[in-house]
């Protein structure tokens, strides 16, 4: 059974993007079908992934706005293992046209519908705002995996991200579940660091992914030459991170679909 998995978070420079990619790329390795979805108008999944945003003939927003069928969009990076749907600037206006558009907050399920067959899994890289494009994800998503660093204002982003996951469960996908919280540039000298996490384990539980991801030299660079951290240097304490994050999330979908059998 295929999951589809939304990255959000609404604070910006948690390592959504970073996750997205890695994540992608630490599954494709275990041989799973994989697809990643640049959702942020930014690009930088795509970039990141090794694909030039700015030359690209179709997008996101062509799919969106049903300009496109998917297979036009969809591209393979040389550098991943993984197929992608990019994104660039032109994404900023489907969020505009989709405020008035019909099935709004469907586009994306009914797109990811279509072809959820074809993957094992589908990770979803949404923008650091609460808007049409990451409720789009929202809704389209089986579980929402939360990056998050360990400091005082994480919190308080966190809380409003759990009001909209409500929000959303109650309205449009009660099957939508958060998958997981995930630590990130993660340093255990620091104090606050500490609090933090006891308070993510209070409230969060066995939500709260072991497995964290350090600050990493290597994992900052590799965004600049266009491939997964995996790629770029698989020895790296951020590959070895995202590989184990790879290797719990598939654990637990393994042990839910025993559950459900």
């Amino acid at each position: 059974m295929s999951k589809v998995l939304a990255i959000a978070n609404q604070k910006g420079g948690v390592g959504k993007t970073t996750t997205s990619v890695n994540l992608a790329a630490s599954l494709s390795v275990t041989r799973k079908n994989v697809l990643l979805i640049d959702m942020d108008p930014q690009g930088n999944a795509t970039m990141g992934s090794g694909v030039d945003k700015s030359s690209l003939d179709n997008s996101v927003y062509d799919l969106l706005t049903s300009q496109a069928e998917f297979d036009a969009v969809k591209v393979r990076p040389e550098e991943a293992e993984f197929d992608l749907l990019p994104a660039n600037g032109d994404l900023v206006a489907a969020e505009v046209e989709l405020i008035t558009a019909d099935n709004k907050e469907i586009r994306l399920r009914t797109i990811i519908e279509a072809v959820r067959g074809r993957y094992d899994f589908i990770v979803i890289d949404c923008p650091p705002s609460l808007n049409m494009l990451t409720i789009n994800a929202l809704v389209a998503a089986d579980g929402v995996v939360i990056p998050m660093q360990c400091e005082y204002y994480a919190l308080e982003g966190l809380s409003a991200l759990m009001d909209t996951i409500r929000v959303i469960q109650e309205r449009i996908n009660p099957s939508l579940k958060i998958e997981g919280i995930l630590r990130t540039m993660y340093d255990p000298r620091n104090k606050l660091t500490t609090e933090v996490n006891g308070q993510l384990f209070n409230y969060f539980g066995d939500a709260v992914y072991r497995t964290v991801v350090p600050r990493n030299v290597r994992l900052a660079e590799a965004p600049s030459y266009g491939k997964p951290v995996i790629k770029y240097d698989r020895q790296s304490r951020g590959a070895i991170a995202y590989l184990a994050l790879a290797g719990e999330l598939l654990r637990r979908h393994d042990e839910a679909s025993r559950m459900m059998n």
